[in-house]
């Protein structure tokens, strides 16, 4: 089995910062592309960032600049930093991993529970 737990998030007024954690744990042999999505009220979960196991990334337009995702592979684990956040910002954000298990031969898709992200105006 392999785990993600999120922490970091928080209530934060607009223009402030918030870090996110995402830890990987479990039967790991090989972890591809991380990532964080969000997901607000009434909304689609939309793609925020992602980060392959060689350190290209990728942002979503409205994050670019403001938001940077990075990963220590040692750890298994990847961030968000978020900075001059936004009330528009405020959403569930979950961490996504690619993951090889022990045994497995392909990656697999894996979720974590999703972290609260509150941005006051």
């Amino acid at each position: 089995q392999v785990q993600l737990v999120e922490s970091g998030g928080g209530l934060v007024q607009a223009g402030g910062s918030l870090r996110l954690s995402c830890a990987a744990s479990g039967s790991i042999f090989k972890i591809n592309a991380m990532g964080w999505y969000r997901q607000a009220p009434g909304k689609q979960r939309e793609l925020v960032a992602i980060i392959t196991s060689g350190g290209s990334t990728n942002y979503a337009d409205s994050m670019k600049g403001r938001f940077t995702i990075s990963r220590d592979n040692a750890k298994n684990t990847v961030y968000l930093q978020m900075n001059s956040l936004k009330p528009e910002d405020t959403a569930v954000y979950y961490c996504n991993a690619r993951v090889v298990p022990t045994s497995r031969f392909y990656d697999y898709d894996y979720w974590g529970q999703g972290t609260q992200v509150t941005v006051s105006s």
